[in-house]
């Protein structure tokens, strides 16, 4: 009881000292003096604010922050200690110095580590340049220690290093001043080794060491020191930037410290093989990647799907342009070019003036603007078979937003591969000073500009990961949500034309079409180009395609015929309707399971208002008005169903903020809680309609949108090969492990293997132990097509003694073919068509999927 007091003392100093700017005290003081974790803190402190009231935005922030600065942290101690294990022989000969210990050594890195990051990063939470910056700490380090003290292949690389003659000498007792001048080594053989055994990215961690940490060193003062730098000195320094901070003291990591431990629930759970057949096998558990590794995977990925792009426009793309009746070559170049200085400037403001140069020339923006070309290419040749005619391409190829939103989508795709979650245990995505909408603020771009191109962004490119996929379907519902619904968006002025048109009925997007199938065949000129209508008419007629979009119809009389209407409006308000109804509905089956009757008259407030009183959404949250609908009907309905429980419910759904029920707009300027939106502004508005659900005669209830297949997810169940003899095929899964540039399967588990069910026997197990021992003696080498292509392939055929043929598919093999490579090709062949069809007709395949 008295340590729970004690707790409960320190989280609200800790709440009472934020809210009134007086921290006085360190955030790891304030640990040590409750004696208590900082997961476990945070916990309590999760317990503590049960009622929304408690504790404040300001508060929410400040822990926030600490919990990314602790994750990444922790993530980047524990690589640290793999790595010295990997480096540092644990008892060196005894010709080493005894004041040089590799626990010396380990201190002295750690803390100068923790002083760079300090002093040059900005962002604390950036676990990729953080990771990188601490291999240039180690490199340093490596060089300042003996030979004797290292394991292989640092040992070789510092000797060939020594022979060279820029070694500098490692004794701490050295006189300095004798070589004092001399400048820091420019050698990069450590520091390629270590990038090696990392897989990290060399021409990225080269400028972090040469624009980062070089003036760092020279910053404190030991960049021409001979010997171990002081380790008092070093932490003279830190300190001055602990206290500062006022947040946690990380040396402590060292002394595996009570208050910087890991929750063991959190950070322990270990993923286990199926139960073997045989009880005797050895029982083989599979651990998790870590932070840093999955980062580096990511990253090496992305990289290997762009080595083939390149950073101009291809001869297709060229081909494009010119048949523009005004060729935009030049205008994409410069655009290109100007935002490259834009985003170059914006990120060295968020992470440090010294890696600048990693947000451009070296790799993200590099990478981005590949992507972009890529992406645009594969998008026009989809696009070119729905346009009328080139009138369209051109007007496409000249819009200013559609390129400033394709890059953005780009760059926010890199950035985002880059900026990975340091924990473990969350699951969410990391929110970190670069992630999403940041790249919208760098590009001046509005956020429903941005929307138009994601969805045709993700079919355009099929190589995007899952994880990606889902950041950018993550992207799509932060812009439903509130992004979009800002003052200054574009929307606003959309939807008052809309109702202002002849003709129109007053609402954006008819309840008639909420239950029908949903369409995800919309290119980016049916957007982007919305509702733009071609002056002359094709003589050809039109892909059967084209017929889906309105605003790509020829016109037949362009000053009789009615305005039409914005396909983009459109389908955006469709999209809100049903992401508002899936929110809807997975809360109230957490609070209203019990009252099945409730859920359609809530939808249709809540459809209502965004229909006909989309002003209450300005500045606001979706979420805000799906709560307030939920407590207003049940007020009305005599069901009780308190906000408290409301809000207790809603901060346990994914992707969900505190801040949407404790900081609501109320007026111009003024915020407060989601019961004062209620009570002063939601209830004011829509008091009438709310009354009608108690009446003999309440509003017709609003159909239900249509639930379709996410176009944004594949399937991870096996799928049958059309006429393939009971072949079925997985998605390839990852982790991967690249060594030299190329995928390997060498790291993955039996489950994440990509599994072939041929349909046939092999007979004895004879044959299954000839085919492990072929595969084990092959010494097939990977390599890339000549085209380009991302998918390694061997160099020889496996050739296995089996006699007969099978052209099922139609297709031609040679006679010399085993069977089962006649069925790899079969299968190779029909799932490529499998591909290439869903990519380009995604709607008959979901459609078939369905049934």
């Amino acid at each position: 009881y008295n340590k729970k007091k004690k707790e409960t003392w320190g989280v609200c100093i800790f709440i009472a000292a934020i809210d009134l700017d007086e921290m006085t005290f360190t955030f790891t003081e304030l640990l040590k003096s409750v004696s208590v974790s900082v997961c476990t803190f945070f916990q309590f402190l999760k317990e503590v604010d049960v009622n929304m009231d408690t504790v404040s935005t300001k508060v929410d922030s400040t822990v926030s922050r600490l919990k990314k600065k602790y994750d990444v942290l922790l993530a980047l101690y524990h690589k640290f200690e793999r790595t010295c294990g990997l480096i540092y022989l644990e008892q060196p000969s005894s010709e080493i110095s005894t004041e040089l210990s590799s626990v010396l050594v380990l201190k002295n890195c750690w803390i100068t580590f923790l002083l760079a990051k300090g002093k040059v990063l900005q962002m604390e939470d950036d676990l990729v340049i953080s990771f990188q910056l601490l291999l240039c700490v180690l490199e340093y380090y490596i060089k300042l220690s003996p030979p004797a003290m290292l394991k292989e292949p640092y040992k070789s690389a510092v000797t060939a290093v020594t022979v060279n003659g820029s070694a500098r000498t490692p004794r701490r007792g050295q006189n300095r001043n004798t070589r004092a001048s001399k400048q820091v080594d420019t050698d990069t053989k450590v520091i390629e080794v270590l990038c090696k055994e990392h897989d990290c990215n060399l021409d990225e961690v080269k400028n972090v060491y040469f624009t980062s940490f070089i003036p760092f060193l020279n910053s404190i003062g030991i960049a021409a020191s001979n010997g171990l730098p002081e380790v008092e000195v070093l932490s003279k320094q830190y300190d001055e930037l602990y206290l500062s901070n006022k947040d946690i003291d990380a040396r402590l990591f060292l002394d595996h410290d009570d208050t910087l431990q890991p929750d063991v629930t959190r950070y322990s759970q270990v993923k286990t093989t199926p139960v073997k057949n045989n009880p005797d096998e050895e029982f083989n558990p599979i651990l998790p990647q870590t932070p840093v590794r999955a980062a580096m995977n990511n990253i090496q990925q992305l990289m290997m799907i762009l080595n083939s792009a390149t950073d101009k426009p291809s001869d297709t793309l060229i081909m494009y342009f010119n048949n523009c009746t005004v060729n935009p070559t030049d205008s994409i170049l410069k655009r290109v070019e100007s935002l490259e200085h834009v985003f170059k400037q914006k990120f060295a403001e968020a992470v440090g003036p010294g890696c600048a140069e990693i947000g451009s020339q070296v790799t993200r923006y590099k990478l981005a603007v590949r992507l972009y070309y890529r992406v645009m290419e594969s998008m026009l040749k989809s696009v070119r078979q729905v346009l009328i005619t080139f009138f369209f391409l051109s007007k496409l190829l000249n819009d200013n937003i559609f390129h400033t939103s394709l890059l953005a989508c780009a760059v926010e795709v890199v950035m985002a591969t880059y900026v990975r979650n340091a924990s473990q245990g969350d699951t969410t995505s990391a929110e970190t000073h670069l992630s999403f909408p940041w790249i919208l603020n760098v590009f001046d771009l509005k956020a429903f500009d941005f929307y138009k191109v994601i969805e045709s962004f993700i079919r355009a490119e099929p190589s995007l990961t899952k994880e990606m996929m889902k950041h950018l379907e993550r992207c799509e519902h932060q812009i439903m949500e509130s992004l979009a619904w800002q003052s200054g968006s574009p929307l606003f002025d959309l939807i008052k034309q809309s109702k202002e048109q002849e003709g129109q009925t007053d609402q954006p997007e008819p309840t008639s079409t909420f239950n029908m199938p949903f369409q995800h065949n919309h290119t980016a000129a049916d957007l982007y180009l919305s509702p733009v209508r071609s002056p002359k008419k094709k003589a050809s007629g039109p892909s059967p395609s084209a017929t889906s979009s309105p605003d790509a119809q020829p016109a037949t009389n362009s000053q009789t015929q009615k305005p039409q209407k914005s396909t983009s409006l459109s389908l955006f308000y469709k999209k809100v309707y049903l992401l508002a109804y899936l929110r809807l509905r997975t809360l109230f089956s957490r609070l209203l399971s019990e009252h099945p009757d409730l859920e359609p008259l809530i939808w249709t407030l809540f459809q209502h208002t965004l229909q006909n009183e989309y002003e209450l959404m300005r500045d606001r949250h979706l979420d805000q008005i799906m709560m307030c609908s939920m407590y207003g009907i049940c007020k009305v309905k005599n069901v009780d169903l308190r906000f408290k429980i409301i809000v207790s419910a809603y901060k346990e759904l994914p992707n969900t903020n505190q801040e949407t029920f404790k900081r609501v707009l109320i007026r111009e300027e003024q915020y407060d809680s989601i019961i004062v939106f209620y009570n002063l502004v939601f209830m004011q508005k829509l008091k009438t309609n709310i009354l009608q659900y108690a009446s003999n005669r309440p509003p017709t209830p609003s159909p239900i949108p249509h639930m379709p297949r996410s176009p944004y997810q594949f399937s991870n169940s096996p799928r049958r090969v059309p006429a393939g003899n009971n072949i079925y095929i997985s998605p390839l899964k990852s982790p991967y492990k690249f060594s030299d540039g190329f995928q390997s399967p060498t790291k993955m588990t039996p489950r994440s293997r990509f599994l072939v069910s041929i349909g046939e026997s092999f007979g004895t197990s004879d044959k299954f132990q000839k085919i492990n021992q072929m595969l084990c003696n092959s010494d097939c080498q990977l390599k890339r097509s000549a085209e380009g292509s991302t998918a390694p392939k061997p160099l020889k055929r496996l050739r296995f003694d089996i006699e007969g043929q099978d052209e099922a598919d139609g297709s031609k093999h040679l006679p010399q073919e085993s069977k089962f490579q006649q069925k790899l090709a079969e299968m190779t062949s029909t799932r490529t068509r499998m591909q290439k069809q869903k990519m380009n007709d995604g709607n008959d395949t979901s459609a078939s999927e369905e049934k």
